[in-house]
């Protein structure tokens, strides 16, 4: 069968170079019993190419099934694929066949393989190597004879290099590429595709002939068309129903056409962006060190105030913490924090070593804290112990862990 004659069959409309090219590898590898995966962006129509495979194959009078695997939750598409048996899972009253037992003999379709879990894709693969797949809940080996097609609109391989999908199946599956152009290289057929819908829906609508002005038409064609034959199908149905005036001028044809530009200001991820993602450990590991590197901060400080009799304004211009330091001394004295002065030595050819020569005043009195993460812990068994009178089934409780992690914190800390 020739390429025409195939377009006919399956009403594909156009004479882009790209599609009939598709068309041509789908007829050439329909006969083998090969895998394929086809590829193409959402809308481009490449569940329309897997029927194509399989009505053009030996496999023709075999059944056929489409399984979209982004629509079935990760908890039970092993159970939809390869069945299960009764009592495998919570709700599981009974037995149940997959889709490879059902459609045995024949061709399924796996479309946006892309989103199917790591775990099913190893089940996947053992399938398309050796025809073997077992139940959920069995261990009974089963045999299959089902061509797999798949499908997806993303870049598996930028998949495969970021761990989300398996390497080896997708080796397996890519026997023969298969990809389906998008609508915007197929410029000279989205006219023809445009005719086509709303010929087709104003006889389904029973409405008058819808007709493009010239520079509709030039609108139509140099739309980028993300949605592909979808989108184009979607619009030209719309117009069919709603339009009062069946000449379509170029204006009006851009009310039904999303404003390109405008997609910009949808919010999206940057990929130049930091991914960060901190745990509630790492933010307080990063809080504990920062508290330790002004408390260095400040023992420099400290120190340089004992050996030099006052804080080098080099030193505190290149520090952040002295800077911070001197912004809370600075404090209105209508602040409820606690009120420092610095006052800054006088030579009065006194010994640089004085205690007179920097004094600090303060209206209330700080305590440095300890910051030991082992003293804490200590401190907080101590204090549960104490409360419960020793009782340590009581302590742990308390303190959120188990007693068998309390004795051994005992006898850890040597409390």
């Amino acid at each position: 069968m020739d390429i025409q004659e195939i377009k006919q069959r399956f009403g594909i409309i156009g004479n882009s170079p790209l599609l009939n090219r598709a068309i041509n590898i789908a007829n050439q590898v329909a006969p083998t019993d090969i895998s394929v995966l086809i590829t193409g962006e959402s809308g481009s129509g490449k569940e329309v190419f897997s029927h194509i495979i399989h009505q053009m194959s030996p496999r023709k009078h075999g059944p056929f099934i489409a399984v979209n695997c982004g629509a079935i939750p990760e908890g039970t598409i092993d159970s939809e694929l390869f069945g299960h048996e009764k009592g495998a899972y919570t709700g599981a009253v009974g037995e149940r066949k997959g889709y490879f037992e059902t459609v045995n003999g024949g061709t399924i379709f796996l479309d946006e393989i892309a989103e199917m879990p790591l775990g099913t894709q190893a089940r996947l693969l053992r399938v398309l190597e050796s025809g073997q797949y077992i139940r959920v809940g069995s261990s009974k080996v089963e045999k299959t004879n089902v061509r797999v097609i798949a499908a997806t609109n993303v870049d598996v391989y930028d998949a495969v290099k970021a761990g989300k999908f398996r390497e080896d199946l997708y080796y397996r599956l890519n026997t023969v590429p298969l990809r389906i152009p998008p609508l915007r290289d197929r410029k000279e057929d989205i006219f023809l595709l445009f005719r086509k819908f709303t010929s087709d829906f104003t006889d389904k609508y029973r409405t008058p002939p819808i007709q493009l002005d010239d520079e509709a038409q030039q609108v139509l064609i140099n739309y980028s068309w993300p949605g592909n034959v979808r989108q184009l199908k979607n619009m030209a149905e719309q117009l069919a129903v709603l339009e009062r005036d069946r000449v379509i001028t170029a204006p009006t044809l851009l009310t039904y056409i999303p404003h390109e530009a405008s997609r910009s200001n949808l919010p999206m991820r940057l990929d130049n962006q930091p991914k960060e993602d901190f745990s509630e450990r790492d933010i307080l590991y990063k809080v504990l060190f920062d508290m330790k590197r002004d408390m260095v901060e400040l023992k420099k400080l400290v120190a340089d105030i004992i050996e030099h009799g006052g804080v080098s304004t080099n030193y505190v211009n290149n520090s952040p913490a002295i800077t911070q330091l001197y912004r809370d001394i600075e404090l209105p004295t209508n602040s409820h924090e606690p009120q420092f002065t610095l006052q800054q030595p006088v030579n009065n050819n006194v010994n640089s070593n004085s205690n007179n020569d920097y004094n600090i005043t303060h209206d209330a009195e700080e305590v440095e804290e300890s910051l030991s993460l082992i003293e804490k812990e200590s401190d907080l068994i101590r204090k549960a112990l104490k409360k419960h009178k020793g009782k340590r089934k009581l302590a742990a409780n308390e303190l959120g862990i188990s007693e068998r992690t309390l004795y051994r914190k005992i006898k850890e800390l040597d409390l």
